[in-house]
């Protein structure tokens, strides 16, 4: 769908369905977005014409930069911030529960709800320059609704080394050291290409075998929606912080700089 910053676009061919994301701070996910996300990729998991599913975002810059610092500046209330970072939970649970693989089309760098989404992809491919960052403790929150997402791909131990060192960057490399990645290659040419093939490859695969098989990738999932509620409750009650406040403002200046 169309926003006046940005949209959820989202196109059918062959069995292979594209939905693509975009904003123009390099592709910030406002809440408006993140709810076109998680409604595309609910109603196209139920799309029978589509047999795999590719995610990715516009242009040749960063993957995605997190979540809209303007929207969390404009939180005032406990609810008012779980809704917010529900936002990213639904889109969680949506690529959790449909029953399509979803290939991660991965271009460039990754910030915080970014991170989550990727990780909640079943096959995440990338450029060797899209290194990855959990910065939510630097501004005072912390990766808690994305942080099961991450956990579940790279273990305790990859997502505490996100976590804690939240201003440094974790290179493809690393990433696909630690399983976030399944392949990293050299240009958007070459990523391009290896999305097509695999997404070429599954769309003439079983439908009811990727679907079981999926059904196993995420065993133990089941109590998401409520856990990944609870987190969100937890951001929603830390942003209103003075510390994340005073945060934000210090990034925001800097940005604008």
């Amino acid at each position: 769908m169309q926003h006046p910053e940005g949209y959820v676009s989202h196109e059918i061919e062959h069995g292979i369905a594209t939905i693509e994301f975009f904003h123009p701070s390099s592709n910030a996910l406002p809440a408006a977005i993140l709810a076109d996300l998680a409604k595309t990729i609910n109603d196209i998991g139920i799309d029978n014409r589509v047999k795999v599913i590719i995610l990715r975002s516009a242009g040749d810059g960063a993957f995605c930069a997190g979540a809209s610092f303007d929207e969390l500046m404009a939180i005032t209330n406990e609810a008012e911030g779980k809704k917010f970072f529900s936002g990213f939970a639904h889109v969680i649970n949506a690529m959790r529960k449909c029953h399509k693989l979803i290939i991660g089309r991965v271009q460039g760098k990754a910030v915080g709800g970014g991170v989550g989404i990727i990780a909640a992809t079943d096959y995440a491919i990338a450029t060797d320059n899209a290194s990855v960052k959990l910065s939510e403790l630097a501004v005072g929150i912390g990766p808690f609704v994305v942080g099961p997402a991450v956990e579940r791909k790279i273990g305790v131990s990859g997502l505490s080394q996100l976590a804690i060192d939240a201003t440094g960057w974790r290179s493809a490399e690393w990433a696909k050291r630690h399983g976030l990645y399944s392949e990293i290659h050299s240009n958007t040419q070459e990523l391009d290409d290896a999305v097509a093939s695999l997404a070429e490859q599954l769309s003439h695969s079983s439908p009811q075998a990727m679907a079981q098989l999926k059904k196993i990738f995420w065993h133990g999932t089941e109590n998401w929606d409520t856990l990944l509620s609870e987190r969100a409750a937890i951001s929603g009650h830390l942003v209103l912080s003075d510390f994340t406040r005073n945060a934000i403002s210090k990034f925001k200046s800097k940005s604008a700089k």
